[in-house]
């Protein structure tokens, strides 16, 4: 039951000594602020390097040739030699646990340099083509129209999906270019899409904006390719373990293009999901880090609290004495000052909490009214269940606090209590 006696000698004492106690609060209000300022921030750098991977699939691989180092079935080393359209289609068929493969192309050196015209406007602009399932694995943004689709890599279509910067360019501002024709290295594209970089801050390749996507057999006939393959973009179903995905398809490459089978450089390749799990555990890393220094400066003002009540102990010795002496039980003498010191930590560290939580909000209000869209800024926030734990530690911190104290007190026998001057 609520003890009102109790509750006046705690406040009593608390408000006969008013300095000692706003500097005693002062050290738990802090620890406590900068606790829930940090797990704020830490939120939004979180969401900021989230929204950074937007939509991108992440369980996802690069692979590309490159020159083999060994000597091999007569064949020398240093050799150049290509994927092809008919490995694609068979890593496709040949593992399961494979959920999109994507083959690309991209004009390099003079053919990059070619100029797109439209009527008397003309741009520099990097060509590239591949197969509709690139944009699951590297999502554009479709501004206007459509991507590349199947029946334009089937039927050899001169389409063209265009970037945001390329519309810009070749056509008039109000201008909409879906239908309209442009010519890439003196050859004519109806234009059947604009596009610009999606959610994903992450781009396997050039500027997205800058860029003019065609079907990649278009590609290849048009540039005199064959059924060259530059590199391929691969994904995997998500109970896959992509590292091996990656094993299975360089050993498959390297037998089907007389490689050596030791020869692990000449199959190019970037593990995506590697880098992500990379930056997964940093930010793991940095949470466990704010809550280590937040908690070790919350502890350091618990420290000063537990520091103080034994300096109450010692002042309120003969009063103890007293209490003894009538009948006081050492469980209440006990629970006396731990709840005094729980009282103390408690309240300051809901103040700490309150005032975190309205700065934080005020750093969101701040920079969404200056239309900010960094995420750092914009989805800075305190989960309820991390305050609530916040609060909880506090508790746990003050019956600690008042431990120490309580436990002296107890053991001051009541005789020498009462002699105490």
């Amino acid at each position: 039951m609520f003890d009102k006696e109790k509750w006046q000698e705690i406040f009593s004492s608390l408000k006969n000594n008013k300095m000692r106690t706003t500097l005693t609060v002062f050290g738990v209000f802090w620890g406590i602020f900068m606790l829930i300022i940090m797990l704020g921030l830490g939120m939004g750098f979180k969401s900021m390097i989230q929204e950074g991977f937007g939509d991108f699939a992440t369980n996802s691989l690069l692979i590309w040739p490159q020159q083999t180092t060994k000597a091999y079935k007569g064949f020398p080393r240093n050799r150049r030699y290509m994927f092809t359209n008919e490995d694609v289609q068979t890593i496709k068929e040949k593992f399961p646990e494979i959920e999109f493969i994507a083959p690309k192309l991209r004009a390099f050196g003079s053919e990059g340099a070619n100029n797109a015209t439209r009527g008397t406007k003309t741009g520099a602009f990097s060509v590239e083509g591949t197969f509709p399932e690139y944009n699951l694995i590297d999502p554009s943004k479709i501004i206007s129209g459509r991507f590349v689709n199947n029946v334009d890599i089937k039927e050899y279509k001169k389409v063209a999906v265009i970037g945001k910067y390329v519309k810009d360019v070749l056509f008039d501002k109000d201008e909409n270019p879906i239908g309209e024709y442009i010519k890439i290295n003196g050859i004519y594209f109806q234009v059947v899409g604009v596009l610009t970089k999606g959610a994903s801050n992450i781009s396997l390749g050039s500027d997205k904006d800058r860029s003019i996507v065609i079907p990649l057999t278009t590609f290849q006939k048009v540039y005199n390719r064959g059924n060259e393959v530059g590199f391929c973009a691969v994904t995997a179903v998500k109970e896959a373990n992509i590292a091996q995905v990656q094993q299975k398809i360089n050993t498959f490459l390297r037998s089907r293009h007389s490689i050596a089978p030791d020869d692990e450089q000449a199959v190019g390749g970037f593990n995506l999901a590697k880098e992500f799990k990379k930056i997964f555990k940093m930010i793991t890393g940095i949470g466990i880090l704010i809550w280590i220094v937040g908690t070790a400066t919350l502890l350091a003002g618990v420290i000063g609290v537990s520091n103080i009540m034994l300096v109450v102990v010692k002042e309120r010795t003969k009063e103890i004495g007293i209490q003894r002496a009538l009948g006081a039980t050492p469980f209440k003498i006990m629970n006396n000052i731990i709840t005094e010191a729980i009282f103390l930590t408690a309240s300051s560290g809901y103040m700490g909490i309150v005032l975190g939580v309205g700065v934080i909000e005020l750093i969101k209000m701040i920079a969404n009214n200056s239309g900010s869209d960094n995420p750092f800024f914009t989805h800075a926030g305190v989960n309820l269940n991390v305050a609530l734990m916040a609060l909880f530690i506090l508790v746990i911190f003050g019956v600690f606090a008042g431990f120490i104290p309580a436990k002296r007190a107890i053991s001051i026998k009541p005789i020498d209590a009462l002699r105490d001057e």
